[in-house]
C-alpha cells in the first residue's frame, strides 16, 4: 500500500496542518528538505495540493496524533474496498536493454527444458512463436552466434515463474509404462533371503559330514594292529 501523489500531498499537508517537515517527509516519502522547499515556495510551486483525507488515505485522528506529538509517524488507513490485482495477460514486457538476450534464454530452454511448450516459453522471455521455431530449426538470422543463457541470469524472468512453468509441462508428459507381467522382474526380498538361508544351511551340513568323515578316519589310522577292527 503506498501513498498517491505524494508531492500533492506534502504541499497540501504543509498548507493546512501543524505537522512538522520530518513528519510531513516520512508520510511522504520525501527529504525533509524538499519539504522544507515547498513551504518556502522553491518547490512544487504548479502542484495542486492534494487532500489526504477526501481520498482516505489519511484520517483527521491520524493528523491530530501527528500535530500534538512531533515524533509521531503517520500511518496510512486502511482501503475501504479492496480491488483485485489482475492477472497479466500476453507475453511478458522485457526491458530494451535485455531484448537482445531473449534469443539466447530461448535457446537455453530448448536444450535445458524440451519439455516446454511454445506457449511456455513465450510466456518466460517474452518472445513470439516464430522465433522460437526460427531458434529451434537454425533458421534464425543470428543463429551461429547465438549462445545458451539462463533467463533467470538474464533477468527475463523469476526462478518461481520457470520452475511453475516446468512443473506444468512436466504434468502433461505421459507416464511411464509398468513392465508385462511376464517380463523379468526381481524376486520379493523374502524369497531372495529364505533361499540364500536355506542354501548357506545346505553348506553348513556338507561341511559337517566332512568332518565328521575326518575325524573318524584318524581314529581308524591310530588304532594299533592288534585292535580288533
Amino acid at each position: 500500500m503506498t501513498l498517491l501523489m505524494p508531492k500533492a500531498t506534502a504541499v497540501w499537508l504543509v498548507d493546512n496542518t501543524a505537522l512538522t517537515f520530518e513528519q510531513i517527509a516520512a508520510f511522504c516519502q520525501l527529504h525533509p528538505l524538499e519539504v522544507r522547499a515547498i513551504a518556502d515556495g522553491e518547490a512544487a510551486m504548479t502542484i495542486k495540493g492534494q487532500d489526504p483525507v477526501s481520498t482516505g488515505q489519511l484520517t483527521r485522528e491520524e493528523i491530530k496524533k501527528g500535530e500534538a506529538d512531533p515524533a509521531y509517524r503517520l500511518k496510512l488507513a486502511e482501503p475501504k474496498v479492496r480491488i483485485p490485482v489482475q492477472k497479466r495477460k500476453g507475453p511478458r514486457y522485457t526491458p530494451v536493454s535485455r531484448r537482445q538476450d531473449r534469443p539466447n534464454a530461448v535457446l537455453w530452454l530448448l536444450r535445458h527444458h524440451a519439455e516446454l511448450k511454445d506457449a511456455q516459453i513465450s510466456r518466460l522471455v517474452g518472445t513470439t512463436k516464430p522465433t522460437i521455431d526460427a531458434i529451434r530449426n537454425r533458421t534464425h538470422w543470428n543463429a551461429n552466434n547465438l549462445q545458451p543463457m539462463d533467463p533467470v541470469t538474464l533477468g527475463l524472468c523469476s526462478q518461481i515463474d520457470l520452475d511453475l512453468e516446468v512443473e506444468k509441462a512436466a504434468k502433461g508428459l505421459p507416464q511411464v509404462e509398468e513392465p508385462a507381467a511376464g517380463g523379468a522382474t526381481l524376486l520379493p526380498a523374502e524369497q531372495t533371503t529364505a533361499a540364500e538361508a536355506l542354501a548357506a544351511a545346505a553348506r553348513r551340513k556338507a561341511d559337517e559330514e566332512l568332518d565328521a568323515d575326518a575325524v573318524f578316519a584318524k581314529l581308524k589310522s591310530m588304532r594299533s594292529p592288534d585292535e580288533p577292527g
